[in-house]
């Protein structure tokens, strides 16, 4: 079996089209108790067996009377009635004695020991009493077909006499992953071999729409095992998704496995990330997909082209995602002829909302974990500057955005620790921090784009840290806190094979250095200790290879990829890698003030100041917590 190279680049919105005109999900109904049927969706319009009260009954506690005798009682010519000949005792819920039309309320009425009542007002027909059919009536609809049964849905169809009712079955989706790589879960991964996580995202996402899916065993790319195993999906499901192999590699074979079973719709969608992506259809209408191995690619896929299925399904509209105006919180670039599709976190300081990008990779999970939502830069446009005013589609509730406390700057471990401390104590509020280095996280703050940012940069001059930047370079009243003093070192494999010591044995031939990113705290000391050496940047092996945390820095030295980079201890521990002390440096957090003294500010510090999150962040190792929670410096935006 050849393959297929891409066929086109349409616009997305095109394709969707297309693919909603052409394909249809065969409607299945089941019949099942109506006390089950919460949240189902009704197959055929809903009508009642019985009226709801099947009798005038009695609204109050009290006494049933006939109205007429009531109508001139007043309080100076009170009427009185014998109870058992012209009043009967009745309770809320009590059909309504015959030759009787009215209720008096128990406490509207003057007892005349046990025989008599008299009343000083007069009460109408019909008063207190509902009536047969009140609540429903025999023969009206309760609910319209295409309507989700809520739960009080359900207490009007009982109370019409309905115990059973039909519904619409969840269509069944198969997901085949495919790929030579792929292996099940397991926590000993080898080279080589990729854990097949896809299956179980998309059946959750398949399944949060209201679908039905089964995940099938792997397949290997082998074309004729790929149209043995589509086939037999096709047997059982409504619709067939193969994951993986729908590009135009020298494996990939789901465009020619989709052509041999439907007509192909489309292949190839102009978007960035989830370009190629297969679209077919069965003889009998049924949908057939091809979507990418990457993961974010593939969730994109899924919720353009099967969600839009579900809902229509269900009888649904597609409710657009609630959208906020919000500003971009660094440039944007992006490439003409494709909608690209930017996972951002999004944040509320002071009165604007700010957005940070992600990750933009196809294959980078986490940036859908982390994400507040989305943030799309049409296929017309080559990006956004930094500044810029966007639209962006919301994940979560604005409210939720609005409790979030948004931290840019250096990476550390305390960071992640503190954002767990505080979902345990305050589970309303979270904590968003972009990991983009001291310089640029005290950039972000100067222009308001963040509540704080943490800073560890060494001025050379004076050897103080953090607080001349400070003076230097924000022009907003802020705030210095500490959180803690921590020591920086040569993370190096187990027994330091390399016998490195100092930043004169990471000049010498043949040691891999790994740096992290230019602007970080990290880079600025190393930068230092080279100056210090009389040494220059071309001598380092690697000087220009960056990462973006300290964990990057102890992934690379574990997997044997270099030698030596310079980071904090608790990274290293991680790993069990070993540890070459350097220097003890302060991590400090520089916080806008008007975050500082504000309800959201003191929830961060009381948390940061917590006892139980001093302690767990000392038992790391490498920081001293004995100073956390202090004002060290207290900056009016001047110079």
């Amino acid at each position: 079996m050849g393959r297929r190279l891409f066929l086109d680049e349409e616009p997305l919105d095109d394709v969707q089209s297309r693919w909603l005109a052409q394909v249809r999900l065969p409607v299945r109904t089941e019949r099942i108790p109506t006390v089950e049927a919460t949240g189902r969706v009704a197959a055929e319009d809903v009508y009642a067996q019985v009226s709801m009260p099947n009798y005038n009954a009695s609204a109050m506690d009290g006494f049933a009377v006939k109205a007429e005798a009531t109508f001139y009682a007043t309080e100076t010519r009170p009427v009185r009635l014998k109870i058992g000949e012209h009043a009967a005792v009745v309770d809320t819920g009590d059909p309504l004695p015959e030759g009787f039309d009215a209720v008096v309320p128990v406490e509207h009425v003057h007892l005349i020991g046990e025989e008599a009542i008299e009343l000083v007002s007069p009460v109408a027909p019909w008063q207190n009493v509902r009536p047969i059919g009140e609540d429903v009536v025999v023969g009206e609809m309760i609910l319209p077909a295409y309507r989700r049964i809520r739960p009080y849905d359900v207490g009007a169809m009982l109370a019409g006499g309905v115990t059973e009712v039909t519904v619409l079955k969840p269509p069944r989706f198969a997901v085949l992953p495919t790929g030579d790589e792929l292996v099940p879960a397991k926590a000993d991964v080898k080279i080589g071999e990729i854990i097949e996580f896809n299956g179980a995202m998309l059946k959750g996402a398949i399944e949060s729409w209201g679908g039905e899916a089964e995940i099938f065993p792997v397949t290997p790319d082998d074309p004729e095992k790929l149209r043995s195993r589509f086939q037999e999906a096709l047997l059982s499901f409504d619709v067939v998704i193969l994951n993986a192999g729908s590009s135009a590699g020298r494996d990939d074979y789901s465009a020619n496995v989709l052509a041999s079973f439907g007509r192909l719709l489309a292949h190839g969608v102009a978007t960035r990330p989830g370009k190629p992506v297969v679209l077919a259809v069965a003889g009998d209408g049924r949908p057939l997909l091809g979507i990418p191995g990457y993961p974010v690619s593939a969730y994109l896929a899924v919720e353009w082209f099967v969600k839009p299925l579900l809902d229509r399904y269900y009888g649904e509209g597609v409710p657009p995602r609630p959208k906020i105006r919000a500003v971009l919180g660094r440039r944007l670039v992006s490439s003409l002829g494709r909608d690209e599709f930017v996972r951002v976190t999004v944040g509320r300081v002071g009165e604007r909302y700010v957005v940070q990008p992600l990750s933009r990779g196809a294959g980078v999970t986490m940036s859908l974990v982390r994400a507040d939502g989305l943030l799309v830069i049409p296929r017309e446009a080559e990006g956004y500057e930094q500044g810029t005013t966007v639209d962006v589609e919301l994940f979560k509730p604005q409210e939720a955005i609005d409790r979030t406390i948004v931290l840019a700057g250096s990476h550390d471990f305390a960071l992640d620790l503190l954002r767990a401390h505080l979902r345990r104590r305050h589970a309303a509020y979270d904590l968003s921090s972009s990991h983009v280095g001291s310089t640029a996280g005290l950039a972000a703050v100067a222009r308001e784009e963040a509540h704080g940012a943490g800073v560890h940069l060494l001025d050379p001059e004076t050897g103080e840290y953090n607080v001349p930047y400070v003076r230097r370079h924000v022009p907003v009243p802020t705030v210095l806190v500490r959180l803690a003093k921590r020591v920086q070192g040569w993370i190096v494999a187990k027994g330091n094979p390399k016998n490195i010591r100092s930043v004169e044995d990471i000049a010498q031939p043949g040691i891999r250095y790994v740096n992290r990113q230019r602007g970080s705290g990290t880079r600025v000391l190393f930068d230092h200790l080279l100056r210090q050496a009389g040494l220059l940047r071309d001598a380092v092996y690697g000087y220009d290879r960056e990462v973006v945390t300290h964990l990057a820095v102890a992934i690379a030295i574990k997997e044997g990829t270099a030698d030596v980079g310079l980071g904090i201890f608790a990274a290293a521990r991680a790993f069990d890698l070993d540890f070459v002390p350097v220097a003890e440096e302060a991590y400090d957090l520089l916080l806008l003030r008007s975050f500082y003294e504000s309800p959201l500010g003191r929830v961060f510090l009381e948390v940061l100041r917590n006892d139980a999150f001093l302690g767990e962040l000392h038992r790391f190792g490498g920081y001293r917590v004995d100073e956390a929670g202090t004002v060290l410096y207290e900056h009016d935006g001047g110079g």
